[in-house]
């Protein structure tokens, strides 16, 4: 390892990201044909190109290309709160009263649209093999709220929850599974595609997805109604007059032409970015092997996830004292462990990019107050404690992951 004159591993020249975009040149063209065409909104070959790419990638009978994937979510479930509990009057959300079950340890765009809809969420806490929503703790939480209908359930860092079983307690309930496979397009559970198993789900195309548009989402669905009447909705609800007419409440949620362009040049290389993600993944479960620490798990048997994020979580005995307030953390050194903050910081020093572990959202100050169902004495908490995300781009060379394991050595010494 090159250090530098303090004694210090000496910092890369050029950033290494947590996960940044992968452009490859198809993309522009694209962007260009819509320029030329002069389709530069909300209509045009790109987005129908877009559209059937994901239906027949995915496997879902339709698929609505929408800004960002968090309006496929809000879309999902507004779609969801309608068919239960009927077209609301005045604008007001869909779910006002009613209580959502949700995924705990995620980002919090998996919740926000429940609450757009004047829904409360009732978190569901996390189970280990994936690191997802615990199937027994949603089991609890139906006993608890046995009038609950709706679950949103999210697959973390493109390793697919436990679906199935999800979808099945579902069932049993006469609850509608909205399903955030936001990072784990490419993602596989028994052999089916992530995005498939919900009645109504979203991907997303951030700019840091496995593949992007810089923006841009999906809502997912086999229902071709509800596909209809959601590119309804993201086009502000126009009725079909010659002048604008509006009888409900609309969204400004249509994907451009442009963006779905670089989309469209992005999707033939996703095969690509998912190998090289494993190939990431595999690097670190090889070089970390020897330290007190194991990589974020998944379902071998049954699963076949994205790699997005590469991530690893510290051996409770191998943990030094960290305390986390709010907005400030604090860390203790100690010879022989480490916290995530420590190796955040060591990763930062070179120039790399690594993240917390997404922070439950029950343990969120917007969120205080909110319901929490767990039967493992929150699992989420202690995951988001001793765990971290490593850097996980697929530009990264394999020598400058390589700098980074040693950096990780470092500081259990």
């Amino acid at each position: 390892m090159a250090f530098n004159r303090s004694g210090q591993a000496a910092p890369f020249e050029k950033k290494v990201w947590l996960s940044s975009p992968t452009m490859h040149g198809e993309e522009l063209a694209y962007m260009k044909d819509a320029y030329e065409t002069n389709w530069m909104s909300t209509i045009g070959e790109n987005i129908n190109c877009v559209e059937s790419t994901t239906c027949e990638r995915i496997g879902c009978g339709h698929a609505v290309a929408l800004a960002s994937g968090t309006a496929a979510l809000h879309l999902a479930v507004k779609l969801a709160g309608q068919e239960l509990y009927g077209r609301p009057e005045g604008g007001k959300g869909t779910l006002v009263g009613k209580r959502v079950f949700a995924s705990d340890m995620t980002f919090n765009a998996t919740v926000n649209p429940i609450l757009y809809e004047g829904g409360t969420p009732v978190f569901i806490d996390t189970e280990r093999d994936t690191w997802n929503m615990d199937p027994d703790a949603l089991e609890r939480a139906f006993d608890l709220y046995p009038d609950v209908k709706l679950v949103v359930c999210a697959n973390l860092y493109g390793t697919p929850a436990k679906l199935d079983e999800i979808k099945k307690i579902c069932d049993a309930h006469g609850a509608i599974l909205v399903e955030d496979a936001a990072e784990s397009l490419g993602s596989s559970y028994k052999g089916r595609q992530t995005g498939t198993f919900g009645k109504y789900n979203c991907i997303s195309f951030n700019g840091n997805k496995i593949i992007t548009g810089s923006s841009g989402g999906m809502l997912l669905t086999d229902i071709a109604e509800a596909a209809a009447l959601g590119r309804k909705w993201s086009t502000q609800s126009r009725e079909n007059a010659a002048w604008y007419q509006h009888v409900e409440l609309g969204y400004n949620y249509r994907m451009s032409n442009v963006i779905a362009g670089v989309i469209r040049g992005q999707y033939l290389h996703l095969d690509e970015h998912i190998a090289q993600k494993k190939a990431i993944f595999r690097r670190y479960e090889e070089g970390l092997k020897d330290l007190p620490v194991s990589m974020n798990p998944y379902d071998a048997e049954n699963s076949v996830p994205n790699y997005w994020l590469s991530c690893m979580i510290i051996d409770k005995d191998a943990m030094c004292q960290q305390d986390r307030g709010n907005t400030e953390v604090t860390y203790v050194k100690t010879p022989g462990k480490s916290c995530p903050t420590e190796i955040l910081e060591a990763i930062a020093s070179i120039n790399s990019e690594g993240r917390p572990i997404w922070k439950p959202m029950h343990l969120q100050p917007i969120f205080s107050g909110i319901d929490f169902v767990t039967v493992s004495g929150d699992t989420g908490a202690d995951i988001f404690a001793r765990g971290l995300c490593l850097p996980s781009d697929n530009k990264m060379t394999p020598e400058q992951q390589d700098r980074i394991i040693e950096v990780i050595h470092m500081c259990f010494e």
